[in-house]
């Protein structure tokens, strides 16, 4: 009997659905059944963005607050594996993801069933993916693979890329001097080792040695500096939502939080990598390795 696989994903830009089709093409290359799904919302937000609507998401971001999906079908109640497919926005699950995880036909599937996690980010994903852990646990599903692809340009490059293409919709060169923005052609096309090193594991039911298998081929890759800023950044963040979300008139906060921002990113996250260089990242190895572990344990 032929595997099933479920990929469910929620894409605006159409970059995760690029990740999704190379990842699953040797599955389907090698007789197994991928079912694909798309979600979408029901007032979906136009796409490229105002700079107003891309930061009033944060504050539904930071605290779990789902918006109502469009109706989608899923053919199968049960499957071998599930892909999920999701996004951070605002070092947070997306507002798609978060809302498709508490969808009951979704909940239903993921009980007691093997589960591939699969991101394309800016670059920071951590924060995303330990809540995204959260909520898979909440299902009872089995995480036994992470994929987190990300921009590798630096990070004040990927900074003003990434602005480019949410609030112009164009992937391409900006001022015809930055790189193109987000995971490079390349990154994606090269999830089709993922794919294939998931084959064996899928045939057998034999997940155990899965993730390190796709560590070897660099699925994952941790950057330390990015690491201490999502560490610090996430605490701020839920402050910022918490504030933005009590007030009536939240244009100004959210605006007053989008400079804030810009402040935080190219004044004070350099202050705290030195910090951080000066006294911990020589001095103290084994809370770096522990710290690392966090983010990469998939349970």
């Amino acid at each position: 009997m032929s595997k099933k696989v479920l990929a469910i994903y929620y894409s605006q830009s159409g970059q995760l659905g690029e990740i999704i089709d190379n990842f699953t093409q040797p599955l389907i290359d090698a007789g197994i059944s991928v079912e694909k799904v798309r979600v979408r919302l029901v007032n979906e937000p136009t796409f490229p963005w105002t700079a107003d609507t891309f930061f009033s998401v944060m504050p539904d971001c930071q605290l779990d607050v789902p918006a109502a999906l469009q109706p989608f079908e899923l053919k199968e109640k049960k499957y071998d594996l599930v892909i999920l497919g999701y996004q951070a926005w605002f070092l947070s699950p997306s507002i798609p993801f978060n809302s498709l995880m508490q969808s009951p036909e979704l909940r239903v599937v993921l009980k007691n069933t093997p589960v591939i996690t699969a991101t394309g980010a800016r670059n920071m994903w951590l924060n995303a993916f330990v809540r995204v852990k959260k909520l898979l646990r909440a299902t009872q599903a089995k995480l036994v693979g992470n994929i987190a692809l990300v921009d590798t340009h630096p990070n004040p490059i990927s900074f003003i890329t990434i602005f480019h293409w949410m609030l112009h919709g164009k992937k391409d060169r900006y001022l015809n001097i930055f790189p193109p923005p987000g995971v490079s052609d390349a990154d994606i096309k090269h999830t089709k080792v993922f794919g294939e090193a998931v084959i064996p594991h899928l045939e057998l039911n034999d997940w155990g040695s899965l993730q390190n298998e796709l560590d070897a081929k660099k699925a994952v890759v941790l950057n330390y500096n990015l690491m201490i800023i999502e560490g610090t950044a996430g605490k701020i963040f839920k402050v910022w939502a918490n504030i933005i979300s009590k007030r009536k008139n939240k244009l100004p906060w959210i605006r007053a939080y989008k400079y804030y921002l810009l402040i935080a990113f190219f004044v004070g996250a350099p202050i705290l990598i030195t910090l951080d260089a000066i006294l911990f990242r020589y001095t103290s190895p084994k809370r770096i390795r522990a710290k690392k572990q966090y983010y990469l344990n998939l349970n």
